[in-house]
């Protein structure tokens, strides 16, 4: 029995931990070869080095010329690209808006949402040659709703957004798919300390969920595995709730 991604190609940035690093390991599990994309001095060899399926790219998204570079790797590794998994983020230092730092704001928007941008558009004439082309970006639950303190954010969440409802419509009639997952609260070595420096915090989130339960890496990656997968063939467009039923209450 062939997995769901036999024979496909994917780049996943944000590889190293967490979701990146769930997603990659189930990629391959299920057939593909992945290139493997986080920032120099991340973790990223230890953790994928040994996997004959797995091509390391150290490189900062945001850096100049990463989007080609990414890219180029892909195909110097592998020949082709099937599958983008837009995965690297951050939620940076936060504020209100009347106090936040220009700086933060520049950095989490440049991150979350431009180098996502130019990935994508990098990979476009690869994923066209795929003929059943995915593209699956990380949106976030406050990708429909907004919060105090969180400004930088939370428009890039609502950016990606409307950048994977664009996709899809332009992109559809060459076969390609584009979607994003919108997690809710999930344990990752980013979230982890914050939850444990504030335990209520992670108990809102827990209590909030109908499952009673945090989310974890899996979690995600099993929903980018079906959205990467020819099951998802005339799914595209949307964003993919992955909060445990969490915003349901609001």
């Amino acid at each position: 029995m062939t997995g769901l991604l036999e024979g496909k190609v994917a780049i996943i940035t944000g590889a190293a931990s967490g979701i990146g690093k769930a997603t990659t390991e189930l990629f391959t599990a299920e057939g593909a070869k992945v290139l493997a994309v986080d920032l120099p001095g991340s973790p990223l060899n230890d953790v994928h080095g040994n996997d004959a399926n797995v091509s390391c790219l150290e490189q900062d998204v945001t850096g100049e010329g990463a989007a080609d570079t990414i890219v180029g790797a892909a195909l110097e590794a592998f020949g082709k690209i099937d599958i983008l998994f837009n995965n690297a983020g951050t939620v940076g230092q936060g504020g209100e808006v009347e106090s936040h730092d220009e700086a933060d704001w520049m950095f989490v928007t440049e991150l979350n949402l431009h180098s996502m941008y130019r990935i994508t558009k990098a990979a476009i004439p690869e994923l066209k040659k795929s003929g059943a082309g995915r593209i699956v970006n990380v949106g976030s639950i406050r990708s429909e709703f907004a919060d105090s303190g969180a400004a930088a954010y939370t428009t890039t969440k609502h950016g990606v957004a409307g950048l994977t409802k664009v996709l899809a419509v332009e992109l559809g009639q060459h076969g390609i798919t584009a979607n994003f997952v919108q997690p809710g609260a999930i344990l990752t070595g980013i979230t982890e300390p914050a939850f444990a420096a504030m335990p209520e915090y992670g108990e809102y989130w827990k209590n909030r969920a109908s499952t009673g339960r945090l989310g974890l890496p899996e979690d995600i990656a099993n929903a980018v595995l079906y959205l990467s997968s020819d099951e998802a063939s005339f799914v595209s467009g949307i964003g993919l709730m992955i909060d445990g039923g969490a915003t349901s209450h609001f």
